[in-house]
This record gives C-alpha cells, structure tokens and sequence, in this order.
C-alpha cells in the first residue's frame, strides 16, 4: 500500500484529446487545450488572472522574478525543499519562522518578529491544503510594505471563509504533480492580484516574447503543453467526486484514530480537499516505531515534512533551527506522519493500517 496514488481518468477520455492533439500537430506553445484548461481553471477555482506553467517550482522562481524581489524572504521551514530552495536559486536570503501549533503553518507573529530593514517578502505555505493566516498576514506585510506569495502547492480548490485561498496575496503558486489531488502530471499554475503583474508573468514564461520580433524582458520556458493540458481537463470534472470520497476516508482515520494519543491539524478552510492524512503522535520515538512497523507490514507511509528544510545540506553546520529560534517546527516535524491516502483507497485498508 503506497502512501498517495495520481486518480487517472477514463483512458478513453484522455485518448480523445490525444486524437485532437495528432490531427492539429500543435503540441505547445498556448495550444488550443491548453487556452481552454485554463479558461475552466479560472471559472472552477475562482480566480481572474491564471497562468499555467510546467512544474509547481517554476511557478515559484516567475513569481519572484516578476515581483523583483531582493534581499530577505521570511518563509516556513516546514515544507518541501522547493519552497525554501528557489529562494536561495534567486539570489534572495531566506529567514526561517516558526509554524503555529495547531495549523501547521507559519506563525504570523513570529513573521512580525523576524522583519528587519532587508525584508522583502514573505513566502508562506498553505500547509497540507489548510488556508494560513492570511487576514494577520496581509496586515503584517501592509503595513511593512511587504510581498506576499502563497505557495500554494496543496491547496487546489480551498476556500478560506467562503472565498478561495488564491485570491490573497500578491501571488499564489500549484502545482499539478502527480502526487497532488489534482495533477496534469506535471504541471503548476500562477494566480496574480495585479493586471499589470499578471501580463509580466505572461512574458516571463515564455522567454520575454511579445510577439516574433520583439523580445522584452529576460524571460524562462515554463510553458505548459497540450498533453498536460489535456490531462487537466480529464482530471477537472472528477475534482469534485474525488475530494468527496477523500472526506470520507479522512473522517474514517479520525473516528478510528481518536480513543489513541494522537492529534490531527487544525483545519481552518471552509472547503478543504483533503490532500493528506497528517497524524502527530506523542514523540518522534513512537513516530519512527509506527513508521517501521507499517513498513514491515507493507504500508508506505511518509515523514512529511521531516527533516525541515533548514537541515538541507546547504545549511550543514549552521544550526538554523537555533539561530532562527525555532520550537515548534522541529518538534512537529519529529512527531508527524502521513497516512496512505488517496481516493480510491477503501475503508478495509484504512482498518488494515
């Protein structure tokens, strides 16, 4: 038993727009699929401004780029590498804050605490899907004239009080991997506030073109193609039924789990999608022993997010977590584990583990 498996739609679904893609022989560059997955993904995630791009990390590096960014960037280090490692890819200085207790994500006033004179963003997380703080948040970086990019990864189709989660900040980041609850295999996608922004982003991801004789800003290729997109828009109708059935599982664990000395994150989202299945036990050593024994009976479950980013090689040596004053972060990330899940998993399996 794996710890996610991708939903794949019906082949023949998918077959049919492979049949479009050989007869236009147009298989990238702002093809017809393409245009019309992300004219869905605007209206199904209710968003104005979205950009589909090839990866959730090159979605990253274009939001920085097209924000001009320079100096320090407050962000989590609970998170995956890719968070914390195109900060240091753009020449920025990444400074750690400590995540709440209870959410799971980066704490507002600890953000507050870590501001100096060099601080130019910050970089947060949508933890597991749950919506940050972003009402502290967008107070903080207002009235120290900061950034905001959301990096959110996890957090296809969340709502936070009704409105969804990519419509905070300056810029909101996904990503369509494989291992998401909505994937294009690969595949990522930007979301800006700003028009005039949303129109740099256009450019920057595909080499600063205007048009065939015009080149007018250094640019990259984070270009979604039509086989991504066609896979996208396969994936899209079944969103919906797929989180519905994650719901139900996730419930299962929790009912099943409670009468243990667990705890479970507090969501915060008033749509959640139920990406993964965290669970804290009391200590990393009774982490680790379920972890070992769930691997001896078959059952892949995963560390996520361990180790903290801030014990990346790069960082060896320099004690991070004492430096930046870190409590929580360390002790959660030695306590967590994510349970299989993923929507077809059945509710003999969830017994099973």
């Amino acid at each position: 038993m794996t710890v996610t498996k991708p939903d794949l739609p019906p082949l023949e679904e998918y077959v049919e727009y492979l049949k479009k893609i050989w007869k236009s022989r147009w298989l990238t560059n702002n093809g017809e699929l393409l245009q019309l997955f992300e004219r869905k993904l605007r209206e199904f995630l209710k968003v104005e401004n979205l950009l589909c791009v090839v990866n959730g990390t090159l979605a990253l590096h274009c939001a920085i780029k097209a924000l001009e960014l320079e100096g320090e960037v407050i962000t989590t280090p609970f998170t995956f590498p890719a968070t914390t490692n195109v900060i240091i890819w753009e020449g920025l200085t990444p400074v750690f804050a400590d995540i709440d207790r209870q959410t799971f994500n980066i704490d507002p006033e600890d953000v507050e605490r870590k501001i100096t004179e060099r601080t130019c963003a910050i970089i947060a997380v949508h933890t597991f899907g749950n919506p940050c703080y972003v009402e502290e948040l967008e107070e903080i970086a207002e009235k120290y004239n900061l950034k905001i990019i959301y990096d959110a990864a996890h957090a296809f189709g969340v709502e936070y009080k009704g409105r969804s989660v990519l419509n905070y900040g300056d810029v909101s980041t996904l990503s369509f991997h494989a291992t998401k609850v909505f994937h294009t295999i690969e595949g990522g996608a930007i979301v800006a506030k700003d028009n005039n922004l949303f129109e740099k982003l256009k450019l920057l991801i595909n080499h600063g073109i205007k048009s065939e004789e015009e080149f007018v800003i250094p640019g990259t290729n984070a270009k979604m193609n039509e086989f991504q997109a066609a896979m996208g828009l396969c994936n899209l109708k079944y969103f919906d039924e797929r989180v519905r059935r994650r719901k139900i599982i996730v419930e299962y664990y929790k009912e099943n789990l409670n009468n243990l000395d667990v705890e479970f994150q507090k969501v915060i989202a008033s749509k959640h999608n139920y990406i993964y299945m965290p669970v804290l036990f009391k200590n990393s050593k009774i982490r680790n022993k379920v972890y070992e024994e769930l691997s001896r009976s078959g059952i892949k479950s995963r560390k996520y997010f361990y180790p903290l980013t801030t014990d990346l090689a790069c960082f060896k040596n320099l004690d991070l977590v004492k430096k930046f004053g870190l409590k929580v972060a360390p002790e959660i990330s030695g306590r967590i584990l994510c349970l299989p899940l993923y929507s077809d998993l059945t509710l003999e399996d969830v017994d099973r583990v």
